[in-house]
């Protein structure tokens, strides 16, 4: 499970979580929402033209990929009741009026059937200051997998012009929780990065806590009360496949896959009460543990080699992220030193920023990005409650858990990392929290 920093020391948030998770405020799953809340000075503009479509479930391609780009904060995109023209082929775009209306690019295409009943989206990007055809492609699938493809545009587009892979066809998890009282239910949810095509993975009258993706994102671990004590289970996405894979005594918590998705980090307290990081090898139910001091060391995350692991520990008296080797003897390092708190790191996929909750001076909890050579932090929000991190496969944005006030339902928002573009993702009802940002899938 992930610390909450809603109490400053770490040990009382683990006796609060442990004993009184049922209590923690409503919330229902429902259909995410999409709203800017900041972007770039001098965003790119853009007209994505409707598709000449083939008949689908409803699904306007194009309008999904105009929605990703302009969700981006890094797009703007031309009104449909202002384009000049709806070509469908490139063939057909008469460069000087899109220049005229303000659009330095074009996308057209079309969705057309192919073989064995399935369709392909065939799209192409134009330089309307060059007349140049940018990029050109076309992705097949089935009807249903219409809007993974208008993602899978989205993602060529964003990369040809930002010359950032894009993260738009990926997918989230996170955790909502119906109903109140005695008919609270939790839930674990997967859906697109947009919020869409929901899933429900998991459904119980007890907390679930900490999702995490595997590397291949095939399987998602998280930590259920179902038992009514904490316990961690490893669950296929695909099929509901699931298996136990830790109730031990006392804290079960903050599973963390290694990159070879063979291990997971563990933080476990035993019949000592002190939280320690361990590494269970899946194959074998073989544990290792990685800390040993009379202090609460928690939420491990992975450095992107293997090699070693961040966690949250209170050993200097507040808690800070330490680094440490995951081989027998190796020492902690300590990487923050900014503030009096800092805690719940995640790694970027390159490895060289931590994404972490810092708390600011108004005592307002904040997600920060440290480089980990300099060691420079920026703070990339403003509270007063956020938390739970995670970085997009791409390593652009992150993807965390907020509080628009003291007292509101939580929400999921995401920051780019130079803090330039973000945007948040409220749910129609309810409250939602603790979300993980899937890996790229090939």
């Amino acid at each position: 499970m992930k610390s909450t920093p809603k109490i400053a020391p770490l040990l009382r948030i683990f006796l609060a979580v442990l004993t009184a998770a049922w209590l923690l405020p409503p919330a229902a799953r429902a259909q995410l929402q999409i709203q800017i809340t900041s972007g770039v000075v001098h965003p790119v503009p853009i007209a994505v033209v409707p598709f000449a479509e083939a008949p689908t479930d409803g699904t306007d391609v194009a309008d999904v990929i105009q929605h990703d780009l302009a969700g981006s904060g890094r797009f703007t995109a031309l009104a449909r009741a202002r384009m000049p023209a709806t070509p469908t082929d490139a063939a057909d775009v008469k460069f000087a009026d899109w220049k005229a209306a303000g659009s330095d690019y074009v996308v057209v295409g079309r969705v057309v059937p192919s073989a064995n009943g399935q369709l392909a989206v065939q799209f192409n990007l134009l330089n309307s200051l060059t007349g140049q055809s940018i990029a050109r492609q076309q992705f097949i699938g089935t009807a249903a997998a219409l809007r993974n493809a208008a993602h899978r545009v989205s993602d060529v587009v964003y990369q040809a012009i930002t010359g950032i892979r894009g993260a738009f066809a990926t997918r989230i998890a996170y955790v909502a929780v119906a109903g109140q009282g005695a008919d609270q239910s939790f839930q674990l949810v997967v859906a697109d990065a947009d919020g869409y095509n929901q899933h429900l993975i998991l459904q119980s009258r007890f907390p679930i806590m900490s999702p995490a993706w595997s590397p291949d994102g095939q399987w998602i671990a998280y930590v259920s009360f179902e038992d009514h004590l904490p316990a961690v289970y490893v669950q296929r996405v695909l099929t509901g496949q699931r298996t136990r894979v830790s109730m031990r005594a006392g804290i079960n918590g903050a599973p963390a896959w290694s990159p070879d998705g063979r291990e997971l980090a563990l933080t476990l307290s035993g019949v000592s009460g002190h939280p320690q990081i361990y590494i269970l090898d899946l194959r074998t139910q073989h544990l290792t543990r990685i800390t040993d001091a009379p202090a609460i060391n928690t939420e491990a995350a992975w450095a992107p080699d293997g090699k070693s692991v961040y966690f949250t520990s209170d050993r200097g008296g507040a808690p800070q992220i330490y680094r440490m080797g995951i081989t027998p003897g190796s020492l902690p390092e300590r990487i923050t030193f900014t503030d009096d708190y800092n805690a719940g790191a995640h790694v970027s996929p390159d490895g060289k920023l931590l994404a972490l909750v810092t708390r600011d001076n108004s005592g307002n909890y904040c997600i920060g990005v440290q480089n980990l050579a300099t060691g420079e932090l920026r703070i990339l929000t403003h509270g007063p409650i956020d938390q739970s991190p995670s970085f997009a496969p791409n390593g652009a944005s992150i993807m965390y858990a907020a509080r628009p006030g003291r007292g509101e339902a939580g929400i999921l928002a995401t920051i780019s990392v130079d803090g330039l573009t973000g945007l948040s993702l409220k749910p129609t009802q309810g409250e939602v929290r603790d979300p993980a940002w899937g890996p790229f899938i090939q």
